[in-house]
């Protein structure tokens, strides 16, 4: 490099640090930035390196290092395009700046990868005296976005030939992914070992998030994937492959082999299939040139470690038990958050777990549902919880009997036998008899005290008991009968309501009801909704709506009996094509009543769960719930509306605060469908809350124009106007916190209000209660002095309980599982703390109630929120060692055989916060797939991003039982044992024969039959074996099947979030100074049209200054 190349770098350095400054201080767009660019370059002699261009762009500063601004990644790509940086240069500065190493610092408390200079605190320098100083590098706090969406542009740069295109690069690129893969390797392993310590650098909204049973966990585990696929492009690039197949790229070879050898546990447990092509990569492209004994011993490895089947590996066998606990457990699982109880899913279960055997199925099932409402009652989980699980014992439970009932003829069982035996091991004191009831000092769980009672009547009326056997369970004349009505057929039920309105809203009353008839009720009012949305009979939809909206309770009741997406799809459906708006209306109040209505039922189901749209089965990016789901509580700048948008907020903004407007009408209503109104809410708030802190709007300006929101034609738009304001407590300043408490105020405590719109009032407020007070709690401990809030907090208090049901734990519980707990290990009892020892503590208690479980006595208590919580925070690694590690402890005791049922039975169990099952079903049967589908279903971070599951975790560490083998036998036997166990009893039943499978069996069984006298010497039996074996081979089996004739009658005997925040990512356009997005205030802003304020002195005020 000549003199004056060293003498123009710095100024380059300079002048390129000044561009970047005043391109993030303006905002320039990424197209002008990609024109100023080459402009830039061709100003200076000396070329600045693509190493230091990228550095300059990715590093934080003093004033800015909390996460990359958005714009960089796009500038990046730019850049990229036009070869000023490339990717090893970016790969290496993302490395140096990445939160990754303040995880992992943080965590362990010390280096972690101190081998890699750039992992280091700080970096070594010299002066200008040739003196060595250390200086630290300033890390983001929280890059782990950015890192995705650079990784995963570098993946597509690199399949389309773009971002490498050199040799020299290649070998770049290889050293930097070489120090990539430990960190990310070392970050998830420290987060699995200690993650209470990450938690506790979470911010206030991870945090929430983590406490409410949403979806957070290891923040790293994104760029994780993405950079997988990455080293995957990276791995498949023909270029790459040529270049390391060469001799002199032996040493980087080496280094890359090694930490992708590291690497690859963690790329099954995330991509394992992307694991055989990096196999292949690694073996037969960087390992060509190591020795070849040792090359050698590394295939042989691999190749006898595939050739041994998990089901062929010797180990000591433990007695397999159906414990009182296993089934107690699963459905506990199943029915902790939104009902899991598919028929076709439990009843596999059933059938893997005592197989065939009915009668032990019976009597099993009915303990473990008395066990699990005996639970409810010993922890004290109220009404909410007990009305539901009081219902499953009720009015589910008989119905999966009749089922077991009508496979009687393959398989030996007397329901009557079956429900004496298992009544008689239920404990009277929770459940007392009839002539109990009466001995009862005390009678205040009264959810609970009929329930043996009302479970008889049940069996009896779906003919599972005589009238003599409930005399002598309940063990007295009963004065209770059987419903007058009779018992409920389904397609009577359905016709009858499709005739008359009013007997749909009466069956939605009695699903309340606990006589055995709810089934058949729940799954004809699921019925008449799809006919009605799909006849378009909207007015009667409305009024079935929001009813069922009004019930959070009866929307737990109609997922016993059904799939959500057999409820939400045809309303999605409705909403997403709304009819009307392309003729004249002549009314268009109506349309937005009846509008307003049924999104709300939807839109109850869909928080209260937390489902995404792909769990609805929405495929199509242009879907209006769709997009209300995935943004509808965010506002958007004014800049990004198109004309009709701004339009319609004009139009809106009037209606509501302009005096002299008129108020809203029905032109305004008719310019702007429903879909656009609800779109618009956060805009809208957002309008209104920047105009009441600026002082454009008055208090009573404010309470006149929200009092047309608070009435039953546009009363649901508050749901995401309610979501958007809570999310911007959290992340607005002062200035804009307290006009956000005196909408809240309006809107929740209204002054005068209709019964009808309180009623629909209430109905909001138990969507959107726990996210509100959420957020209405962070802003009092902000202003402790405020008086306002707690007025607000009373107003929802009773909505908090009905809110939401997801499976999340709360405070208290959470306190109370990080406590100190006493394990009882095989060396005494030992005190060990936190949830990792909470868990070891429960699984302890179970076996122990397993191995001895009372006669007539109450259950271990357990709830699934505690197994949820640890997966969740302690990642399922941990959580599977913890189990391992029990199960290890016992295999030689006694208690061997009930602590693998209870191991079992947690692995086997649904997680309901994990759950792939909904959005797989409903793509395979979407009516309308799109052509959009990838893009859509990408598009939702949650429906891609599901966290490694326990029997996930246990499958990639029996893969690796033989090297578990040499250090531990003990352990590898225990893997074994239970992956067999598990893989068992989640086995997946043979597919169904087809029609003409069946025709083929049965003639090729006919014609055998018809020439047996022709076969000589070979018997009968021989024949009907090899009928039997024709049988087998086409498909045919003899599993169960759910038989639905409980409720059609043709049998025997008669199923806050915070989301993104508010601000759309750049918080500083929420009161600091410099931000964008903010209302424009002066003579041609909306509030400066508005009569009531004419006279006030715009110009005085610039948002944009002020903040």
């Amino acid at each position: 490099m000549d003199r004056d190349a060293h003498e123009d770098l710095p100024a380059a350095i300079a002048a390129w640090s000044w561009f970047l400054k005043c391109c993030f201080r303006d905002r320039i767009s990424p197209d002008k930035f990609a024109a100023l660019a080459p402009v830039h370059f061709a100003n200076h002699r000396y070329p600045l390196p693509a190493v230091v261009a990228a550095d300059i762009l990715l590093r934080p500063t003093e004033d800015c290092n909390y996460r990359l601004d958005p714009l960089a990644v796009a500038y990046l790509t730019h850049l990229l395009e036009q070869q000023r940086v490339d990717a090893a240069s970016i790969l290496r500065a993302l490395f140096k700046y990445s939160t990754i190493h303040v995880r992992v610092q943080g965590i362990q408390g010390t280096n972690a990868l101190a081998g890699h200079g750039s992992n280091k605190e700080g970096e070594t320098t010299s002066d200008g005296d040739g003196a060595q100083k250390k200086r630290q590098i300033l890390r983001w706090k929280k890059s782990y976005h950015e890192e995705q969406l650079i990784f995963s542009r570098l993946a597509n740069a690199v399949k389309e030939g773009t971002a490498i295109k050199r040799c020299r690069s290649v070998v770049e690129v290889a050293r930097v992914l070489a120090k990539w893969m430990p960190l990310l390797a070392e970050a998830a392993d420290d987060f699995s070992r200690d993650p209470w310590g990450t938690l506790n650098g979470l911010q206030g909204r991870e945090t929430y998030r983590a406490l409410q049973g949403l979806r957070v966990n290891d923040e790293t585990e994104r760029s994780r994937k993405a950079f997988i696929l990455f080293l995957a492009a990276f791995s498949d690039n023909s270029l790459v492959r040529y270049t390391l197949e060469k001799p002199l790229c032996k040493g980087t070879c080496k280094l890359l082999s090694d930490a992708l050898r590291r690497f690859m546990p963690w790329v099954m447990q995330v991509s394992p299939d992307l694991v055989t092509r990096l196999d292949l990569f690694r073996t037969e492209t960087l390992c060509k040139h190591l020795p070849a004994d040792k090359k050698e011993a590394d295939e042989a490895l691999s190749y006898m470690d595939g050739l041994i089947n998990l089901d062929n590996v010797p180990v000591p066998e433990v007695p397999v038990v159906n414990s009182r606990a296993g089934l107690y457990i699963y459905l506990s699982a199943a029915l902790v958050g939104r009902p899991m109880v598919d028929d076709s899913a439990l009843f596999t279960y059933l059938h893997n777990r005592y197989q065939g055997d009915l009668q032990s199925t019976a009597v099993q099932l009915i303990l473990a549902s008395f066990d699990l409402l005996a639970n409810a009652v010993f922890r004290n989980e109220g009404v909410k919880t007990g009305h539901l699980l009081k219902s499953f014992v009720v009015n589910k439970v008989p119905l999966i009997l009749v089922s077991l009932a009508s496979t009687s003829s393959m398989y030996p069982f007397n329901p009557e036998m079956c429900i004496t035996e298992a009544l008689r091991q239920v404990d009277t004191n929770v459940f007392p008899t009839l002539s109990g009831m009466f001995e009862m000092s005390n009678t205040n769980s009264s959810f609970h005290d009929s329930v043996r009672q009302d479970f008889c009547f049940s069996c009896q009326l779906h003919g599972l008991l005589s009238p003599a056997a409930i005399e002598s369970l309940l063990g007295d004349i009963t004065y209770q009968s059987l419903p007058d009505e009779g018992r409920y057929v389904k397609e009577t039920l359905v016709q009858s309501c499709l005739q008359e309105v009013d007997r749909t809203l009466k069956l939605i009353a009695e699903l309340d009801n606990m006589n055995g008839n709810v089934g058949a009720a729940a799954q004809a009012i699921i019925e008449v909704i799809g006919s009605l949305c799909r006849n378009r009979e909207t007015m009667t939809l409305k009024h079935l709506c929001g009813q069922l909206a009004a019930k959070p309770l009866s929307l737990d009741v109609l997922l016993l009996f059904d799939r959500p997406q057999k409820i939400l799809h045809p309303l999605c459906e409705l909403l997403d094509n709304w009819a009307g708006y392309e003729e004249d209306q002549g009314e268009y109040q109506p349309v937005y009543e009846e509008f307003g209505s049924i999104l709300l039922l939807l839109l109850a189901f869909v928080y209260r769960y937390s489902l995404s749209p792909a769990d609805l089965g929405i495929r199509s990016p242009d879907s209006f719930v769709g997009k209300l789901l995935s943004g509808g509580n965010l506002y958007r700048p004014l800049e990004e509306l198109n004309e009709q948008e701004k339009s319609h907020l004009n139009g809106w903004i009037h209606g509501l605060f302009d005096t002299e407007a008129g108020g809203l009408g029905d032109d305004l209503m008719a310019s702007c469908p429903p879909q656009d109104f609800y779109l618009l809410m956060p805009t809208l708030f957002h309008q209104i809350a920047m105009g009441l802190s600026a002082g454009y709007l008055t208090d009573d300006m404010l309470k006149g124009g929200l009092e047309y929101l608070v009435d039953v034609l546009l009363l649901p738009s508050l749901v995401p106007a309610l979501l958007y304001l809570s999310n911007q407590l959290w992340v607005s300043g002062p200035q804009i916190q307290p006009a956000i408490i005196k909408i809240l105020q309006v809107i929740v405590r209204p002054s005068s209000i209709s019964d009808e719109a309180s009623h629909m009032l209430s109905s909001v407020l138990n969507i959107v209660a726990k996210p509100l007070e959420h957020a209405l709690r962070s802003y009092q401990r902000q202003d402790p002095k405020c008086q306002e809030v707690e007025p607000l907090l009373r107003a929802i208090k009773e909505n908090l309980e009905l809110s939401r049901r997801t499976g999340g734990a709360d405070h208290n519980e959470l306190e109370s599982w990080c406590g100190t707990h006493l394990n009882n290990g095989t060396n005494g009892a030992a005190a060990h703390s936190g949830l990792p020892a909470a868990v070891r503590h429960t699984v302890q208690s179970l076996v122990q109630w397993a191995q001895h479980p009372p006669l007539n006595g109450m259950p271990a208590t357990y709830t699934h929120r505690q197994t949820l919580a640890a997966v969740k925070m302690c990642g399922a690694k941990r959580i599977l060692s913890i189990l391992l590690d029990e199960l290890k402890s016992l295999t030689d005791s006694p208690q061997a055989s009930a602590a693998y049922d209870v191991v079992t039975a947690v692995i086997c169990a649904p997680d309901v916060t994990n759950d792939t099952s909904l959005a797989s079903s409903s793509s395979s049967s979407s009516h309308s797939p799109s052509a959009t589908t990838t893009a859509a279903v990408a598009s939702q971070p949650n429906v891609t991003d599901h966290r490694i599951s326990l029997r996930q975790a246990l499958k990639a560490e029996a893969e690796y039982w033989k090297r578990i083998r040499k250090t531990d036998p003990a352990l590898s036997d225990t893997v074994v044992r239970l992956y067999r166990r598990v893989e068992a009893q989640m086995a997946l039943p043979p597919p169904a024969p087809s029609a003409e499978d069946e025709a083929v069996v049965a003639a090729a069984t006919a014609a055998m039959l018809s020439t047996q006298p022709e076969l000589g010497g070979l018997g009968s039996d021989v024949v009907l074996e090899d009928a039997l074996a024709a049988a087998a081979a086409a498909g045919v089996h003899d599993g169960m099947v759910m038989d639905t004739s409980g409720l059609d009658g043709a049998g025997h005997g008669g199923v806050p979030d915070l989301g993104s925040l508010g601000g759309g990512g750049d918080l500083a356009g929420d009161g600091a100074a410099g931000g964008t997005g903010g209302l424009d205030l002066g003579g041609d802003g909306f509030f400066g049209r508005l009569a009531g304020v004419r006279e006030m002195d715009f110009g005085a005020f610039d948002m944009d200054t002020e903040g």
